[in-house]
């Protein structure tokens, strides 16, 4: 007939009927006439597959439905202090903002809303964090941290230090709040400061390199006490360096190192402690002098090894001399000795003589050789 329209609505599908642009019924699934000689009826179909109602009407229909809306859709009408986790079919899928509103279709999709109360707390259960992670909509309903070991975090919220967390895995709503983390590592970290141009007290310009290791005792107080811990502790080492290094003098920087890094690490030490920062240790890797000043020291140290060689080399001559002496005291005292010594003469020149004639035997030979008066 000319006056009616027929309207087919399939299994997967709902249909609102509007007359006028105004909502009069749903449709299930079937085949319909509608009496429209006037053309004013308007049949929209939805495919309940995706259960989320895509229109503007929501609050037009909650109206007009009245008892009858739960036929059809599962109502949605989360408070401003409540967080909707949606399953579809049993499984975690969605995430609702406090204060939304949404109709979904029943049918095809088994439907169910969650409420989470914010005001009992603003970390998301384990099991949902883990279901929304792998649907990759954690980073965009709440704030993720992972706090490794030997590590501690710490949640703010709305600026206010909120709770601190112990090494694992965490997730914090972001909705309404404010919510920041900080992981602040507790193993030990070392501290280089480089490159310092220093005056000695003597007046001699040098440079220095200083390590330092550190670890942090307090995470609280790492982070609200100070705004930088990492910042401040080298600050620290470079004053306390500047301070130990102006009070001694090139020769007792050079002389004693141990005793510079015990004056650094008892000053850093007492300025760090009440920031949760310990100083572990303290030690200047380098003393790095002007070209200048390197000559002048080599020379110095050239000369005072020269005048130790020879103080060392006139006490073996003094000593050579006076075993010599000593020996010739035993040689005048003994002929038996000095005969001794005159056959290990004999026996030195004869190495050195390819041929040697002897006259008048032995004793002639020792005789005309050696002659001792």
């Amino acid at each position: 007939m000319f006056w009616t329209k027929r309207v087919v609505i399939g299994d997967g599908e709902r249909g609102l009927v509007y007359r006028n642009r105004q909502f009069e019924r749903v449709l299930d699934a079937g085949v319909y006439r509608i009496f429209d000689p006037l053309k004013r009826v308007e049949v929209r179909s939805f495919n309940i597959a995706s259960p989320e109602y895509a229109g503007h009407d929501v609050d037009a229909l909650v109206a007009c439905l009245g008892d009858a809306l739960g036929d059809t859709f599962v109502h949605v009408d989360l408070g401003a202090d409540e967080v909707g986790l949606v399953l579809k079919n049993g499984k975690l899928e969605d995430v609702l903002a406090p204060g939304s509103r949404k109709l979904y279709w029943r049918g095809l999709v088994r439907v169910e809303v969650q409420r989470v109360s914010l005001a009992e707390g603003l970390e998301v259960p384990e099991a949902a964090a883990n279901r929304l992670r792998q649907l990759g909509l954690l980073s965009r309903v709440a704030v993720a941290v992972e706090v490794p070991v030997e590590s501690a975090g710490l949640v703010f919220i709305d600026g206010k230090l909120a709770r601190t967390l112990a090494p694992g895995a965490y997730a914090f709503w972001n909705f309404r709040k404010n919510v920041a983390a900080e992981v602040i590592e507790l193993r030990v970290q070392s501290v280089e400061v480089s490159g310092q141009e220093l005056l000695t007290r003597d007046k001699v310009s040098l440079r220095v390199n200083l390590a330092a290791s550190m670890r942090v005792t307090d995470p609280v107080a790492a982070r609200t006490r100070v705004a930088k811990f990492g910042d401040h502790l080298y600050r620290e080492l470079q004053y306390g360096l500047r301070k130990a290094v102006s009070a001694k003098t090139l020769d007792e920087l050079l002389g004693d190192k141990a005793s510079l890094d015990a004056d650094i690490f008892g000053y850093v030490r007492g300025k760090v402690g009440g920031f949760g920062v310990e100083v572990l240790g303290v030690g200047v890797k380098d003393v790095i002098l002007p070209g200048e000043m390197k000559e002048i020291l080599n020379s110095v140290v050239q000369a005072e090894k020269a005048a130790q060689a020879n103080v060392i080399r006139r006490r073996e001559e003094a000593n050579a001399t006076r075993s010599l002496l000593n020996t010739a005291k035993l040689v005048e005292e003994s002929p038996t000795l000095m005969r001794l010594k005159e056959l290990e003469a004999l026996e030195k020149v004869t190495e050195k003589i390819d041929k040697l004639t002897v006259f008048g035997g032995l004793d002639g030979v020792l005789k005309q050789l050696v002659t001792i008066k």
